[in-house]
């Protein structure tokens, strides 16, 4: 399953809570703010050490994250500012949370690999909208090139935090100094197979 379909799989199993978030008529814009609050207060519990509060948070976060556009669709309040704030919120939490993780739990030189590669790995799309083009924009969302390639994005990057962070709390050999490290490796293989993808397909199109 590549990660589009993984990301459209989350949004059925969190769908209910955009419902509930609708009816409580929370504005999207809003929970894209919560989402990143969330994330930032997570970051922090990460400095402290209180993994399973971190962990609890960035959980939030990402549901909230899912929860946005839910909300946007059914209250008919998608917006443009909206698309990019939620771009702009994911990677400001993503910037702070592995940046923290990789800063203390396995050094400057993972931080900064871990980060960066997350950064080019999600805006190495908006480069790909303005420079090669798109198809079509398809319920708020950008049909584009590199639809579906990749393997490793936010959500696994989320999920393996959360997984090695419980591994860390118990003391297991393999904590989150693994975990980071991991996370910076496949998202720079997810990051390469894009870039090879897109020399492939657009490498030898000269104007």
């Amino acid at each position: 399953m590549n990660l589009t379909k993984r990301r459209e799989s989350l949004k059925k199993v969190y769908a209910p809570v955009g419902i509930v978030l609708y009816k409580l008529h929370f504005p999207p814009n809003l929970i894209t703010l919560l989402s990143l609050l969330l994330g930032m207060a997570s970051a922090y519990a990460f400095y402290h050490g209180k993994l399973l509060t971190a962990s609890s948070f960035l959980l939030l976060s990402g549901l909230f994250d899912l929860a946005d556009g839910t909300v946007a669709r059914l209250s008919e309040r998608t917006s443009k500012f909206g698309a990019v704030f939620d771009w702009i919120a994911d990677k400001w939490v993503d910037g702070f949370v592995l940046g923290t993780v990789g800063y203390f739990y396995a050094g400057p030189f993972t931080a900064i690999t871990a980060v960066t590669a997350s950064m080019l790995h999600s805006f190495i799309k908006p480069v790909v909208y303005s420079e090669i083009g798109y198809e079509a924009r398809i319920k708020g969302k950008i049909k584009d090139p590199l639809e579906g390639v990749g393997f490793f994005g936010r959500p696994e990057t989320h999920i393996t935090l959360i997984i090695f962070a419980l591994f860390e709390r118990m003391n297991a050999p393999f904590g989150l100094s693994v975990g980071i490290k991991l996370i910076a490796l496949l998202t720079l293989l997810s990051l390469l197979m894009r870039i090879l993808y897109l020399y492939k397909h657009f490498g030898r199109s000269y104007e």
